[in-house]
């Protein structure tokens, strides 16, 4: 059987997994017991949108627990006061700068489970988060994407408090 795949995390990463881990198992699993059992009283199952509704999430929450449970087996918590701040690294966050739109962002380097875009977390495996890794403030990427070659500049390395 081949080795699963690490799961690289923030300490903020993991707490927030293992809280929303919690919830299932002990708040959500117990609600939706008790929509299945209010459903039930209800008699006939075979026309019951209310329990086929409470067996759909009960799956959703089941399947949900298993894939924290498997993210938290494999996790390796990326220690913050192991983050160099002279090189970017997972868990230290980068402000970059787009050479050619004139663009300051800033991103926060972090693994493949807790990246979000939206939230301006992005992967090291990632393009960007890629090419980035182990470089130092001043140092220029290149960076392939659909749209073409983007060139960037590290700004700024911080440590994450």
């Amino acid at each position: 059987m081949a080795e699963e795949k690490r799961n690289i995390l923030t300490r903020e990463g993991l707490e927030k997994y293992e809280s929303e881990l919690n919830d299932l198992k002990v708040v959500k699993r117990k609600e939706v017991a008790q929509k299945i059992k209010e459903a039930r009283e209800q008699g006939d199952l075979s026309e019951n949108a209310e329990y086929d509704a409470a067996k759909d999430e009960q799956r959703d929450i089941e399947a949900r627990i298993e894939e924290l449970e498997k993210i938290l087996k494999n996790a390796e918590v990326v220690d913050d006061d192991e983050v160099d701040s002279e090189k970017v690294s997972i868990g230290c966050t980068v402000k970059i700068k787009d050479m050619e739109l004139n663009e300051t962002m800033e991103y926060k380097i972090v693994g493949s489970t807790e990246a979000n875009s939206l939230k301006g977390k992005i992967s090291n495996e990632s393009p960007v988060g890629r090419a980035l890794i182990g470089k130092k403030k001043g140092a220029s990427v290149e960076v392939e994407t659909p749209a073409g070659i983007i060139k960037y500049k590290v700004v700024e390395i911080q440590k994450n408090n």
